[in-house]
């Protein structure tokens, strides 16, 4: 639902990772948030959160008081863990309301 969230802290920057149950195909991955103004995808193949490689790094565009969807067609690569970093925002603090990795 996007009427739930999670919310930074006010400081940047911050991080949000999302393991997935074993080592997944990714080839997009698309996120609906608020208020991000640079995001860092990264990714990780270890058994734990650690080593991440980035992926993409994107600055968003402002969208005043409208989510932002922003979708990120990557080159097919496989991954435990994502890793989405909040470099900077648009105010102290923003939403991600949803996120979607497509793959096998």
């Amino acid at each position: 639902s996007s009427k739930t969230f999670w919310t930074t802290t006010g400081m940047f920057p911050q991080e949000l990772i999302i393991g997935f149950p074993k080592r997944v195909k990714i080839s997009k991955v698309a996120i609906q948030c608020y208020l991000v103004r640079t995001l860092r995808i990264e990714r990780s193949t270890s058994k734990d959160p650690v080593g991440f490689q980035q992926c993409v790094e994107k600055d968003l565009q402002h969208r005043e008081g409208q989510l932002q969807m922003e979708e990120f067609p990557l080159p097919e690569f496989e991954a435990t863990y994502l890793r989405f970093i909040i470099k900077s925002a648009f105010d102290h603090f923003v939403s991600v309301h949803r996120v979607m990795a497509e793959g096998t």
